[in-house]
Protein backbone atom coordinates (compact mmCIF):
# COMPACT_ATOMS: atom_id res chain seq x y z
CA UNK A 1 0.00 0.00 0.00
CA UNK A 2 1.16 3.57 -1.45
CA UNK A 3 1.70 6.26 1.19
CA UNK A 4 -0.54 9.17 -0.02
CA UNK A 5 -0.49 13.06 1.00
CA UNK A 6 -4.04 13.74 1.85
CA UNK A 7 -4.96 17.53 0.41
CA UNK A 8 -7.87 19.21 2.55
CA UNK A 9 -10.66 20.68 0.46
CA UNK A 10 -9.74 24.27 0.73
CA UNK A 11 -5.85 23.49 -0.14
CA UNK A 12 -7.17 21.35 -3.62
CA UNK A 13 -9.47 24.93 -4.32
CA UNK A 14 -6.37 26.96 -3.82
CA UNK A 15 -4.32 24.91 -6.13
CA UNK A 16 -6.30 24.39 -8.69
CA UNK A 17 -7.53 27.89 -8.85
CA UNK A 18 -3.40 28.49 -9.31
CA UNK A 19 -3.41 26.63 -12.13
CA UNK A 20 -6.17 28.04 -13.79
CA UNK A 21 -4.74 31.46 -12.77
CA UNK A 22 -1.05 30.15 -14.26
CA UNK A 23 1.10 33.18 -14.61
CA UNK A 24 -0.83 35.61 -12.31
CA UNK A 25 -1.34 33.41 -9.32
CA UNK A 26 -0.53 35.87 -6.48
CA UNK A 27 -3.13 36.38 -3.09
CA UNK A 28 -5.82 38.97 -4.28
CA UNK A 29 -6.12 37.14 -7.45
CA UNK A 30 -6.56 33.75 -5.65
CA UNK A 31 -9.32 34.77 -3.66
CA UNK A 32 -10.95 36.77 -6.15
CA UNK A 33 -11.00 33.42 -8.45
CA UNK A 34 -12.11 31.43 -5.59
CA UNK A 35 -14.71 33.81 -4.60
CA UNK A 36 -15.96 34.33 -8.37
CA UNK A 37 -15.86 30.48 -9.27
CA UNK A 38 -17.67 28.87 -6.42
CA UNK A 39 -19.53 32.14 -4.97
CA UNK A 40 -17.74 31.15 -1.43
CA UNK A 41 -16.45 33.86 0.67
CA UNK A 42 -12.33 33.67 1.15
CA UNK A 43 -10.75 35.35 4.13
CA UNK A 44 -7.02 36.64 2.80
CA UNK A 45 -6.34 35.20 6.40
CA UNK A 46 -7.12 31.55 5.82
CA UNK A 47 -5.64 32.06 2.18
CA UNK A 48 -2.42 32.65 3.40
CA UNK A 49 -2.45 30.21 6.01
CA UNK A 50 -3.04 27.73 3.23
CA UNK A 51 -0.60 29.14 0.60
CA UNK A 52 1.99 28.79 3.00
CA UNK A 53 0.97 25.51 4.50
CA UNK A 54 1.21 24.04 0.56
CA UNK A 55 4.67 25.68 0.16
CA UNK A 56 5.96 23.82 3.70
CA UNK A 57 4.73 20.47 2.26
CA UNK A 58 6.69 21.19 -1.35
CA UNK A 59 3.21 21.47 -3.55
CA UNK A 60 3.66 25.07 -4.07
CA UNK A 61 6.85 27.40 -4.59
CA UNK A 62 6.38 30.98 -4.46
CA UNK A 63 8.52 33.88 -5.91
CA UNK A 64 8.73 38.20 -5.42
CA UNK A 65 7.08 39.46 -8.42
CA UNK A 66 8.19 43.52 -8.98
CA UNK A 67 7.34 46.19 -5.78
CA UNK A 68 5.06 48.38 -6.99
CA UNK A 69 4.11 52.00 -6.25
CA UNK A 70 0.58 51.37 -6.25
CA UNK A 71 1.31 48.40 -3.21
CA UNK A 72 3.11 51.12 -1.55
CA UNK A 73 6.62 49.68 -2.69
CA UNK A 74 5.48 46.20 -1.68
CA UNK A 75 5.94 43.08 -4.42
CA UNK A 76 2.93 40.59 -5.01
CA UNK A 77 4.00 36.81 -4.24
CA UNK A 78 3.49 34.67 -7.09
CA UNK A 79 2.69 31.02 -6.55
CA UNK A 80 3.07 27.68 -9.09
CA UNK A 81 2.03 24.30 -8.32
CA UNK A 82 5.25 22.36 -8.00
CA UNK A 83 5.65 18.36 -9.46
CA UNK A 84 4.79 17.25 -6.71
CA UNK A 85 1.60 19.64 -6.29
CA UNK A 86 0.53 18.09 -9.62
CA UNK A 87 1.21 14.39 -8.55
CA UNK A 88 -1.06 14.87 -5.54
CA UNK A 89 -3.52 16.68 -7.17
CA UNK A 90 -3.64 14.01 -9.79
CA UNK A 91 -4.24 11.13 -7.22
CA UNK A 92 -6.99 13.34 -5.84
CA UNK A 93 -8.63 13.71 -8.61
CA UNK A 94 -8.02 9.83 -10.08
CA UNK A 95 -9.39 8.74 -6.19
CA UNK A 96 -12.87 10.82 -6.69
CA UNK A 97 -13.53 9.44 -10.04
CA UNK A 98 -13.19 6.04 -8.85
CA UNK A 99 -15.50 6.91 -6.06
CA UNK A 100 -17.57 8.33 -8.40
CA UNK A 101 -17.72 5.45 -11.10
CA UNK A 102 -18.18 2.94 -8.10
CA UNK A 103 -21.53 4.47 -7.19
CA UNK A 104 -24.66 2.01 -8.01
CA UNK A 105 -26.83 3.26 -10.49
CA UNK A 106 -29.80 5.01 -8.90
CA UNK A 107 -28.10 5.79 -5.33
CA UNK A 108 -28.27 9.39 -6.34
CA UNK A 109 -31.22 10.29 -7.75
CA UNK A 110 -30.71 14.21 -8.62
CA UNK A 111 -34.32 14.53 -10.18
CA UNK A 112 -36.08 12.62 -7.67
CA UNK A 113 -39.83 11.88 -9.57
CA UNK A 114 -42.90 13.50 -7.95
CA UNK A 115 -46.23 12.35 -7.60
CA UNK A 116 -48.17 14.47 -10.01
Amino acid sequence: MTTRNNLGEFEEIVMLTIGVLGEEAYGLAIKMEIEKRLERSVSMGALHTGLYRLEEKGYLESRLGEATKVRGGKPKRFFRVTASGQRVLKEAMEDRQKLWKDIPAGVFQLFPKTNG
